[in-house]
């Protein structure tokens, strides 16, 4: 029943509503309370988009998606409704069939593992992550900043904890250059990501990257890749479920080319518990989903939030969205009553139909529902009952999963994780340069030292040498002894003196009488005893 540039919606007094695929990337709303079968409508628009050669991707929270890979079988406990509704809006050629599926999971229990990188993610959406204050924030992104000034590679948990250590052990100089850099907002971070790692944050960033090329893509015939998320167990950290899937749009947008309005969307996204991106949410973050909302629709991306209320989303993004499907609402409380006026207003008006009164007495499978038709401008609302799905409405077992994963294009390609070198092995590296450098200095200190010591006990030790022997001589001197021996010495040497004067005046003038003998003798004497005397 779904014509060609359309997907199939349902059926509003026989009148089939559709949702035309040149205007599916204006984005679109699934809204309704818990049991009004919003998770059958999103799995119905998922094959359309599917079986129109549109890849999807949405984020399984129940378990329930996971049966769009396996067909339909009247052997299904819904098989009677589901004929039953097809009959009662005309579907005529509705037949079970299946879809092609790709698991993932960011645990990797069950699907490939979907990583990213630390500086992929950016210091925004991380702070986003760890609910990190202004302060914090700042220093979160001064350490990005030094990160890439200094060509080190933010991968994983390891590399941010090591740059948070590098910046506080400089804290001082960056103060100067950055603003303040306390220990204290340090500390407060690596706590916060001691936090991620125990939630399992750790097996999400590293290597190798989610390649976006991957979500992008259609089987041999023809049908568009539906890709699923395990969200199950994801939900359990709803901080990181949002900022996961606010990520992913993110990288889409920055690699997808423009393409402008499309004859069919390049990407189906459905961003199931939509309100958990919202909470309490920072100024900040809400300008970024708005601008990526705003601005990916150029990249050929539809983006469809599904939640409860249509207040979970802002104003400023809910502006955005041009597809509106609402299921059931109650109006028990007065913020659910202003829920219901406030969805009753997003419509365009149906003189037919009573929105405030329709919107709390639809049935399960039936909702509110208005489309942006070909020339762009928003369908009045209908009251129509939804199509049946085709796909199984179930999930599959564990083995039929585990045969799927196997089995499809994706292969090994992200199942083992690579650590290459990065920030941490870098400053560890250069940690441990320092370190050795500072040894061998002080090593060379200490020979330096012993060294300079060494020659002064020597010195010392040669001059106390020197002062003994000096010491001794004098001793020697002033002993009996020595005195005596110092007189016999002078008697000896003026002897001897004398006779060899004698010998010498008597050889040279032949006498020893006279004033010329006298003074030869004088010469010789004055010549020994210098002789003597230098002895």
């Amino acid at each position: 029943m779904t014509q060609s540039g359309s997907i199939f919606i349902g059926s509003a007094n026989g009148v089939p509503q559709a949702l035309e695929l040149k205007r599916a990337n204006r984005h679109g709303l699934i809204a309704g309370a818990t049991g009004t079968g919003k998770t059958v409508t999103l799995q119905g628009i998922a094959e359309g988009f599917s079986l129109a050669g549109v890849p999807v991707f949405v984020a399984d929270v129940k378990g329930d998606l996971s049966g769009l890979a396996m067909a339909g079988s009247p052997l299904q406990k819904n098989h009677e409704v589901f004929a039953k509704r097809a009959a009662e809006i005309g579907y005529a050629d509705w037949s079970y069939d299946n879809v092609p599926v790709q698991f993932w999971d960011l645990f990797g229990d069950q699907g490939h593992p979907i990583r990213t990188t630390i500086s992929e993610m950016g210091p925004l959406l991380l702070s986003r992550l760890m609910d990190l204050n202004d302060t914090q924030e700042g220093v979160l992104t001064i350490a990005f900043h030094i990160a890439d000034q200094s060509d080190l590679l933010l991968l994983d948990l390891d590399d941010l904890q090591a740059m948070l250590v590098h910046i506080a052990e400089n804290a001082t100089d960056l103060t100067t250059q950055y603003g303040n850099v306390s220990k204290q907002s340090v500390g407060a971070i690596q706590r916060k990501l001691l936090q991620l790692r125990t939630q399992g944050g750790d097996r999400f960033f590293g290597e190798p990257a989610l390649a976006m090329g991957d979500l992008i893509g259609t089987d041999d015939a023809g049908k568009g890749l539906v890709n699923i998320l395990a969200a199950d167990k994801l939900m359990a950290s709803p901080k990181l479920y949002a900022t996961f899937l606010l990520w992913l749009l993110s990288q889409l947008f920055e690699h997808l080319p423009e393409v402008g309005d499309p004859d069919k969307p390049v990407l189906a996204f459905f961003f199931d518990e939509a309100h958990l991106l919202f909470d309490e949410a920072p100024d900040a973050l809400l300008d970024k989903v708005e601008q990526v909302v705003r601005l990916i629709r150029s990249k050929g991306v539809g983006v469809y939030f599904v939640t409860q209320s249509p207040l979970d989303i802002p104003d400023s993004v809910s502006a955005q969205l041009g597809n509106r499907i609402q299921h059931a609402l109650r109006a028990y409380t007065p913020r659910e009553q202003k829920a219901v006026r406030a969805a009753a207003q997003t419509f365009r008006p149906n003189p037919e139909v009573d929105v405030e009164s329709v919107i709390t007495e639809l049935k399960v499978g039936a909702a509110l529902v208005s489309l942006l038709q070909p020339d762009g401008a928003p369908s009045p609302v209908q009251h129509t009952l939804i199509k049946p799905p085709r796909t199984r409405v179930s999930p599959v077992t564990d083995d039929e999963r585990r045969a799927l994963i196997e089995a499809d294009a994706i292969g090994d390609r992200y199942d083992v994780a690579i650590d290459r070198e990065s920030a941490a092995e870098l400053l560890r590296a250069k940690a441990d340069e320092a370190a050795a450098a500072a040894a061998e200095a002080e090593a060379r200190d200490a020979a330096e030292a012993d060294r300079a010591r060494r020659e002064k006990e020597s010195a010392r030790a040669a001059k106390e040498a020197e002062r003994a022997r000096v010491a001794k001589e004098r001793a020697g001197r002033d002993s009996p002894w020595g005195r005596a021996a110092d007189s016999a010495m002078r008697s000896t040497r003026t002897a001897v003196t004398t006779d060899i004067a004698n010998s010498v005046s008597k050889a040279i003038l032949g006498t020893t009488r006279g004033t010329s003998a006298a003074a030869v003798k004088g010469l010789v004497r004055g010549v020994l005893g210098g002789l003597f005397k230098g002895r």
